[in-house]
C-alpha cells in the first residue's frame, strides 16, 4: 500500500507515478534548500545535459542534509546570493524551491569551472531562443554573484 522514497518520506502505490520523484523528494526532505545549476537548468529546459545529481543551494552555515536517495550536489550560498532569484513551484503537489532561468545562468558563470563552459554556453543559447532574454535582470544576478565581468562579453555577443 505505501512505496518507501526515502526514510520518513513514503507515498501510497495507487498515486499516479511522480513527474519528477528527485525534485520532490529533495523539496520534502530539504524544504530551505534552492535547485540551482545543473539541475534548474534542466527543470527550465534550457540544457540537453541529465544531472546526475540534484544540485541543492543551501544557506551558509545550515547543517547539511543527510539523504539515502537521491544523491544530491550541495553548494553553500550566503546572504543575497542564496536569497535572490528564488522563485516557488508545485511538483506533485510539493513546494520545491528553484532559481529563476536568470540567476541560475549567473550561478552557471560563477561554478563555470566545475560545470565545464561548454554547457554554460549551450545553457546561454538555448535561453536565448526559448526565452523573453532579460538582459537588466542578468546583469543584475551577475552582480550579485560576483561574475558581471566575466558574464557581460558573452551577453554582448550572444544576445
Amino acid at each position: 500500500m505505501l512505496e518507501r522514497l526515502d526514510r520518513g518520506l513514503y507515498r501510497l502505490t495507487d498515486l499516479p507515478p511522480l513527474s519528477d520523484p528527485d525534485l520532490v523528494t529533495v523539496g520534502n526532505k530539504i524544504p530551505k534548500g534552492v535547485i540551482c545549476l545543473i539541475s534548474a537548468l534542466h527543470f527550465r529546459d534550457i540544457t540537453t545535459q541529465i544531472p546526475h545529481a540534484v544540485s541543492v543551494a543551501v544557506s551558509r552555515g545550515a547543517e547539511p542534509p543527510r539523504l539515502e536517495h537521491p544523491p544530491i550536489q550541495l553548494y553553500w550560498f550566503s546572504g543575497e546570493a542564496f536569497s535572490a532569484g528564488v522563485e516557488t513551484h508545485r511538483i506533485d503537489n510539493t513546494r520545491v524551491q528553484v532559481y529563476n532561468a536568470e540567476k541560475t545562468l549567473a550561478d552557471c558563470f560563477k561554478y563555470r569551472n566545475k560545470i565545464g563552459m561548454d554547457t554554460v554556453l549551450e545553457a546561454l543559447t538555448l535561453y536565448r531562443d526559448q526565452c523573453k532574454p532579460k538582459p537588466r535582470k542578468l546583469i543584475e544576478y551577475a552582480k550579485v554573484c560576483r561574475v558581471e565581468k566575466v558574464m557581460r562579453p558573452y551577453l554582448q555577443a550572444i544576445l
